[in-house]
């Protein structure tokens, strides 16, 4: 489904594609998402987008059946030259049946390694945290009486609660294919938080890409995605930003952690040419907009890009306000199925740790 595509689906991709020669990528229709496993969070163009996006992915099939019968393995295996069909060691049921089982049978399945620490439900979880955080922070609490005795100790950071291990050997991987700029190119540079990276951000990016010959994106650190975000925001850490960022075919190079301020000892020490603000991004209504583009506006060198999708972070939030309870169910029954899985393989519970 790639609902909510995030590092771990890029990481997955990455994977699979180093089984082989070339990766394609089947994306569950909308319909076989819903009679599986309910509505998803952005639909087949918003989901199609996501996974075309990702540097590692050679090509897309839309409209795949969320379970593949024989007939249709046989059409993909025939129609695309495929050698092995790829899904991680995590199970994945759907009516009590494996549904791999075809693809098991005729010798074409390879498992990979699930990437631990993230997932999707995870990430829901921690939007529904935020949903509690931001009435404590509004002065209300869920019930709508006061919550004075909130207000001197602010939310945590949704960051804080990942427990993903990022090491420099996956940093390393995920950078790849990524070179210096040439002498002459004109460098274009972008920054932001890229919180729960979404086709926005890549509408943004690919956008920003055509001002120049190389994209240099810089990823604010976890303090200063909290002041342009506000709430208790950035959902992801610094570093899981940081990989979905650099698993994006329109990015060149990643700065970690960028100053807020664009500087003239950056522009010149990156060689920067041309600095890119979108007007039209989660962090609009930031009041830390005065001087952070003052340099590069006083030397002639920024530019103003227009976004050309309207996807936001609120509207993945919006969606699931909207169906909170059902959505708090299903967090439930996911986490259950993951401690159940890292229960069998390494007889532990994460619950366990976060308690």
């Amino acid at each position: 489904a790639f609902d909510m595509m995030h590092f771990g689906h890029m990481n997955a991709f990455r994977l699979a594609r180093s089984l082989g020669t070339k990766l394609i990528v089947g994306i569950n229709s909308d319909e076989s998402i819903i009679k599986c496993k309910g509505p998803p969070l952005m639909n087949d163009a918003q989901r199609l987008t996501m996974v075309q996006s990702c540097k590692f992915v050679d090509q897309v099939v839309p409209n795949c059946p969320y379970v593949m019968n024989k007939e249709y393995l046989d059409y993909i295996i025939d129609e695309f030259k495929i050698d092995y069909v790829i899904h991680g060691d995590d199970p994945c049921i759907v009516d009590g049946k494996d549904v791999y089982a075809t693809a098991k049978a005729a010798g074409k399945y390879q498992s990979i390694p699930r990437t631990e620490g993230v997932s999707t439900t995870d990430l829901v979880g921690r939007i529904l945290r935020l949903d509690s955080g931001r009435r404590l922070s509004d002065g209300s609490s869920s019930n709508g009486s006061s919550s004075s005795q909130h207000e001197s100790t602010p939310p945590p950071v949704l960051g804080q609660m990942s427990r993903f291990l990022t090491s420099s050997q996956l940093l390393s991987k995920f950078s790849a294919g990524n070179e210096d700029p040439t002498p002459g190119m004109n460098v274009v540079y972008i920054d932001g938080a890229f919180d729960t990276f979404h086709c926005g951000h890549i509408a943004m990016l690919k956008a920003a890409k055509k001002r120049g010959d190389y994209l240099l994106v810089g990823v604010h650190g976890d303090a200063v995605a909290n002041r342009i975000l506000g709430k208790n925001l950035p959902l992801l850490n610094l570093q899981e930003r940081v990989l979905s960022v650099l698993g994006c075919r329109f990015v060149d190079n990643v700065l970690l952690d960028a100053p807020y301020q664009v500087t003239p000892a950056m522009v010149d020490t990156l060689n920067i040419s041309t600095v890119v603000v979108c007007n039209s991004s989660e962090e609009d209504a930031t009041t830390m907009h005065n001087d952070q583009y003052a340099y590069p506006r006083q030397a002639g060198i920024l530019q103003e890009l227009e976004n050309p999708s309207t996807f936001r972070l609120d509207s993945i939030f919006e969606k699931i306000y909207e169906n909170e309870v059902a959505y708090q169910a299903k967090f439930k029954r996911k986490m259950q199925a993951e401690n159940d899985f890292l229960k069998s393989k390494y007889g532990r519970n994460d619950n366990d740790e976060a308690s």
